[in-house]
């Protein structure tokens, strides 16, 4: 019995033929055009045995490469024993069925090949169920060029009399369970994502959270393995986190924040990928502030920034402050001449980037700055100021007691109503910014700053009503029922 190549889409071990068409605006890196896709494929767990690249305006509408490269293909992969051939190209259905008759081989789309790494690296149910509905929704309008047993399917038993008739299409009964499926993951995930959406707001209104988002493979879990605890796997790998990690991480005193590490961004992102992993994306999102960590290395780098901002535009993420990290700095000098005079120097990326930080997550450097920074960025003016606070405010206290350095503390009565109805409240020294006292407003809670109430001046900070758009609303503080972590 001849059995379907797509009965199978895991290209693990597979010896793969790497194909590439190079169309007008394409952003391929034009030294080494293949040289994403293959690392992705080894990524995958496939065997690269060749490549095959093409230059066209525009593609082919059969089988997007030309036909005389069609034969060429199919005699590579017969020569090189080749089972899997992967384009670097989003490729229609038709185009898939045409090419995979053509090589009789397995054919793959860049889309395809991300999916399938997203598969098998997910471990959170979340990052699970995000990978099965975009798969399902990837597969679902190419089940008629996918497969080949969409027959009509007769009522009662297979064969024999009274079966004829016009029965129903088998497209029409694998549709209709892929839609029952979807329904029932999008609910699944839409439980998860409320709990997470919780844990994130409980996060963001007690801490201020910084988010590292990046190009898959610029260091992000290495950077943030040296700033925390760690306990994030760093790989030299495409994608080797695929589950949000949150950590502790001091920078300076007592002030401390808490880091998340994500998921890294690619170029031509599968666009229901995106979607689907919108809400891992959340703690990036939502953070105070973002840390772009940036290959310094790549002499793709550019177009690597351009995507990762592209990316955050589209989940949203676009009011935050955020801080260009150049990282990978100790290998730039190790580069071959060529190499290093490909890149673009440190000094023109601090010219083009302003504010840009050079670092080298392996050994630390540029980690001072980088404290410096983002401690700028929680507290703005710090100085020594008094706090009054009803003792029934504990969860305010509790804020500052974790968010700035308390020198003194004094409790006695206190009969200032703009303070508090009750009989009691502390008074604390402590060393906070203008933007710390800012974060503790949205908590509702009533002290005085110095003896003045902080509300009237908030438009000195915000402008009358308005917020700092990273504030949390009282509204949005919601209880959390999980744990700090993936």
């Amino acid at each position: 019995m001849k059995i379907d190549p797509r009965d199978s889409a895991a290209v693990q071990a597979e010896p793969a033929v790497l194909v590439g068409v190079r169309v007008r605006g394409s952003r391929m890196d034009f030294q080494d055009p293949l040289g994403e896709l293959r690392a992705l494929a080894e990524t995958a767990g496939g065997r690269v045995v060749g490549e095959l690249l093409q230059n066209r305006d525009v593609p082919r509408g059969r089988t997007f490469l030309g036909k005389g490269k069609v034969e060429e293909l199919a005699a590579m992969v017969k020569e090189l024993g080749a089972t899997l051939v992967v384009f670097d190209n989003e490729l229609s259905p038709s185009q898939i069925q045409a090419l995979e008759l053509a090589t009789e081989v397995k054919v793959l789309d860049r889309s395809e090949l991300i999916l399938d790494i997203f598969a098998n690296r997910a471990t959170t149910r979340e990052a699970q169920l995000q990978v099965e509905i975009a798969q399902l929704q990837y597969t679902a309008p190419r089940l008629r060029a996918m497969w080949s047993h969409l027959g009509q399917v007769t009522g009662g038993a297979p064969v024999g009399v009274g079966t004829r008739g016009p029965g129903e299409q088998q497209i029409e009964i694998d549709r209709r369970l892929v839609s029952r499926r979807l329904v029932a993951l999008r609910r699944e995930l839409e439980e998860v994502q409320v709990r997470k959406s919780r844990e994130v707001a409980e996060r963001r209104a007690e801490h201020f959270t910084v988010g590292i988002v990046g190009y898959t493979n610029a260091g992000k879990s290495t950077l943030f393995n040296g700033l925390t605890r760690g306990g994030a796997f760093a790989a030299n790998k495409l994608f080797a986190t695929l589950a949000t990690r949150v950590e502790r991480w001091s920078i300076g005193g007592a002030n401390a924040v808490l880091l998340s590490d994500t998921v890294g961004f690619i170029r031509d992102l599968p666009h229901h990928l995106v979607a689907s992993f919108r809400a891992t994306l959340e703690d990036a999102i939502h953070a105070h502030a973002l840390l772009i960590v940036l290959d310094a290395s790549d002499r793709e780098s550019p177009m690597q920034l351009e995507t990762v901002r592209e990316v955050l535009e589209d989940v949203g993420a676009n009011t935050q402050p955020r801080i260009l990290v150049l990282n990978k700095t100790d290998i730039i000098p190790q580069l071959p001449f060529d190499e290093r005079a490909a890149l673009r120097s440190l000094d023109e990326w601090q010219e083009r980037e302003p504010g840009a930080i050079a670092i080298s997550a392996l050994d630390g450097t540029g980690f001072e700055e980088l404290r410096a920074r983002v401690l700028e960025l929680v507290a703005g003016g710090i100085r020594r100021r008094t706090l009054r606070i009803p003792l029934s405010s504990g969860r305010l206290i509790d804020v500052i007691e974790k968010r700035c350095t308390v020198i003194s503390r004094r409790y006695g009565d206190e009969d200032n109503d703009a303070v508090s109805t009750d009989a009691s409240a502390v008074e604390l020294v402590v060393e906070i910014g203008d933007k710390q006292i800012e974060q503790l407003l949205p908590l509702g809670e009533p002290f005085l700053v110095d003896g003045e109430d902080p509300m009237p001046k908030r438009g000195a900070w915000g402008g009358g009503k308005r917020r700092s758009p990273h504030l949390m609303q009282p509204a949005e503080l919601g209880e959390s029922d999980g744990e700090t972590g993936d």
